[in-house]
């Protein structure tokens, strides 16, 4: 083993698994990692479940269970879901005790088809910290416009939160607000600041393939040089942001009442080009203070052959303005490219829930018993 893993936690970025399913669990495969591969966290996704359900056996057992009395298929799902997030939060307990609440955790996704009902939102966030009942759960939220209350109101409960599908800048600092709104609510109802955490996960990966395949569609040298910028870019002035919003007089109030820092979470950082090396958007976005939520795939790319060179976010943000600012004068705008992802990043995630239901009411079909 090499110690790029090692030396990334080092310079302050924890490192969180993008992936699980009851095989890793069970195995032992996500302690192994933990122990060796210095994995503090979990992230989980319609998408992974779906893809966790629909291969091999791992989950009959239970599914026949469920199917016996005859629950429903957005019930089973819960109850499968529900209880991987709840074994990995135990695997991971011992994590979360020696880092004060901090890492340790997993996070379980609120159904994406209310990604635009602000209330039903709330209270499904509500219904998923009751059901996994583990305090190193974070209970993930879209950062949609219906989304940002839901925060406020789901931290103002003291329950924590990895705000999800952050795509562009001003979205960004408007989760940042709905956070320290959210620590405001729970401080006036007397809750303990300490105990609640919070994630921003701002994606990266896919700001480039959109960027780029509208590069490709421009076809100029100028065009060209610009490939593989934005991503980067965009996440370094979230960066920035963060520190900003983080050094503010509001938040300093906040932090004397025993607050914890939103942490940036880099998310989406397997690389979708085979011509970026694939180590991309670990080893240019380190920085205190970060999650990278990583695939297995790009775990083990970072611990292979990944290159640690100390923070590589710090002194870049005037070269990564000027990048923005040049896809700006090509036509790129900007404020489309952030819309049509998050546009894209809820249909996605909602056409996994929705075939994590057929393929779910599938099997409780297959394993329901013959009456009698």
């Amino acid at each position: 083993m090499t110690d790029a893993l090692k030396r990334l936690s080092e310079e302050g970025v924890a490192i969180w698994l993008d992936d699980l399913s009851r095989k890793r669990i069970t195995s032992g495969n996500l302690a192994e990692l933990i122990d060796q591969q210095h994995v503090v966290g979990v992230t989980t996704n319609p998408t992974i479940f779906q893809k966790a359900i629909s291969q091999g056996d791992g989950y009959d057992q239970q599914l026949s269970d469920l199917a016996a009395r005859k629950v429903t298929v957005e019930e089973a799902i819960r109850m499968i879901t529900t209880a991987d997030v709840r074994d990995a939060a135990d695997i991971l307990r011992p994590v979360f005790d020696a880092t004060g609440g901090q890492d340790g955790r997993v996070s379980i996704e609120v159904d994406p088809r209310l990604a635009h009902h602000t209330k039903a939102t709330v209270a499904e966030a509500k219904q998923l910290a009751w059901l996994v009942d583990r305090p190193n759960t974070l209970i993930k939220i879209p950062a949609t416009q219906a989304g940002l209350p839901a925060i406020a109101e789901v931290i103002g409960l003291g329950i924590s939160v990895n705000v999800t599908l952050i795509f562009s800048l001003e979205r960004y600092r408007a989760v940042m607000d709905a956070y320290l709104t959210g620590l405001e609510k729970a401080k006036e109802r007397g809750l303990d600041l300490s105990g609640i955490h919070s994630v921003a996960s701002f994606f990266v990966s896919r700001v480039d393939t959109e960027i780029d395949k509208r590069l490709e569609g421009i076809g100029t040298d100028e065009a060209a040089a610009l490939r593989g910028k934005a991503a980067l870019a965009n996440a370094r002035l979230a960066y920035q942001a963060y520190e900003e919003v983080f050094s503010s007089d509001r938040w300093a109030a906040l932090e004397k009442a025993g607050a914890n820092k939103q942490r940036p979470l880099w998310a989406s950082t397997g690389v979708k080009d085979p011509a970026y090396p694939d180590t991309l958007y670990v080893t240019e976005l380190v920085a205190p203070n970060t999650v990278n939520t990583m695939p297995e795939a790009t775990l083990e790319a970072t611990d292979d052959h990944g290159e640690i060179t100390g923070d590589t976010i710090s002194g870049t943000y005037e070269q990564a303005r000027a990048d923005l600012d040049a896809l700006e004068r090509l036509g790129i705008s900007y404020d489309d490219v952030v819309q049509v992802l998050e546009d894209e990043g809820v249909d996605k995630f909602e056409a996994s829930w929705n075939d994590l239901l057929k393929s779910t009411q599938a099997e409780l079909e297959r394993l329901a018993p013959s009456e009698g």
